[in-house]
């Protein structure tokens, strides 16, 4: 079933109508309960995916292992997160910005400026993907609400064609991209408070399952020691604090001597473990 048939002819969860109607006669206080009403319904969605998760992780790592990396692609705001999650490994985990890649419909411009017509070009997902030379062990995850977006649906055929795994992060249960991805994540959240306004809970629990995905991999990776950002950017004056008290509580030594070591060294995990 292509993307314009499931369009004509399926409702999708997240296009059914909200819980609460007549919005506009709400005060402040009510709106605001409502949607936090209906906020706390989505960690338990994610809760649901966490089996389907570890079998997608799980075929990530040794991929991952072998050179091989992450490439999330959406429109929207959608494709927003992948970027922003994306962004946030190298600094957080100290790994080059090739390991997890964020592509958007319409290219870093939509990333500030809407550019919706930029999803229904399905070819340009393969496209987009191909600019990065992806290969045998990368991983694709299509990133889309609605489960419908043309981008992504030709991103996922391309490299499941290509026998690259493949993965996809929708709120609708039999979406087009859960049949062209090898590991389909479903967080089914229910109708928005804003009839069809996937910005709001079905985009938190897609910013959650990314979370989850590239904190998992690169703890399994070697990237986190305990429970600390060992190889962190010490990229500001927050960070480089972070760090010092790091050392101090991993070895007992003062702040002075944990902020001496770190300056000479340039890492927490190479005074740690030196």
């Amino acid at each position: 079933m292509n993307s314009s048939h499931y369009l004509r002819s399926m409702q999708k969860i997240t296009e059914q109508p909200g819980l609460y109607r007549h919005l506009e006669k709400q005060d402040t206080a009510e709106l605001l309960t409502n949607i936090n009403r209906e906020d706390q319904k989505v960690a338990l969605a994610v809760e649901a995916c966490i089996p389907a998760l570890t079998a997608l992780i799980d075929g990530i790592v040794p991929r991952m292992q072998r050179g091989g990396r992450i490439f999330y692609t959406g429109a929207g705001t959608s494709g927003r997160l992948g970027v922003l999650d994306a962004s946030e490994c190298p600094p957080t985990f100290g790994v080059p910005s090739e390991w997890v890649v964020g592509l958007i419909a319409g290219g870093d411009h939509a990333l500030r400026h809407s550019v919706e017509s930029a999803e229904d070009a399905e070819e340009q997902g393969w496209i987009d993907l191909e600019a990065h030379n992806i290969g045998p062990d990368d991983i694709m995850i299509g990133v889309a609400a609605s489960g419908t977006t043309p981008y992504v649906v030709g991103g996922l055929k391309a490299c499941r064609e290509r026998g690259i795994l493949t993965a996809c992060v929708t709120c609708n249960p039999g979406a087009p991209v859960t049949e062209h991805a090898d590991h389909p994540i479903v967080a089914v959240v229910g109708p928005e408070v804003v009839t069809g306004s996937t910005r709001m809970k079905s985009g938190t629990a897609q910013k959650l399952i990314l979370n989850m995905i590239t904190t998992t991999t690169m703890i399994r990776l070697g990237r986190v020691k305990d429970n600390r950002m060992v190889d962190m950017q010490l990229s500001n004056v927050k960070l480089v604090d972070r760090g010092i008290k790091m050392i101090v509580d991993a070895l007992g030594i003062s702040y002075d001597e944990a902020e001496r070591r770190l300056l000479l060294v340039g890492s927490v995990r190479g005074v740690i473990e030196e």
